[in-house]
């Protein structure tokens, strides 16, 4: 079965709200059937250029998932947080 996958590209601006944010979020998630799997932050280049320092990866059943997730009243709710936290890329991914 495939999955879905929101991958996320951070610069933190203020580590306080990101802090705060990164707190909100799974409560998100959860109920879209998602999984935080991996956060991390970036530990070397082996190729090209990183326009970021941080990396989210968040595992769904499938891209209707992921739009629910994000159009939610709940993550909605965090966006001006994260933009004030971060600068944030995020892309949807179906395997």
């Amino acid at each position: 079965m495939s999955k879905a996958y929101v991958v996320g590209n951070v610069t933190i601006k203020d580590a306080n709200r990101w802090a705060q944010y990164v707190a909100d979020v799974p409560a998100t998630i959860t109920p879209w059937g998602g999984e935080l799997m991996l956060r991390g932050k970036r530990a070397a280049v082996l190729a090209g250029e990183a326009q970021h320092s941080n990396l989210v990866v968040i595992s769904f059943p499938d891209l209707e998932s992921i739009h629910g997730w994000y159009a939610s009243p709940a993550y909605q709710a965090l966006i001006p947080l994260r933009d004030a936290a971060a600068t944030v890329d995020l892309a949807a991914y179906e395997d």
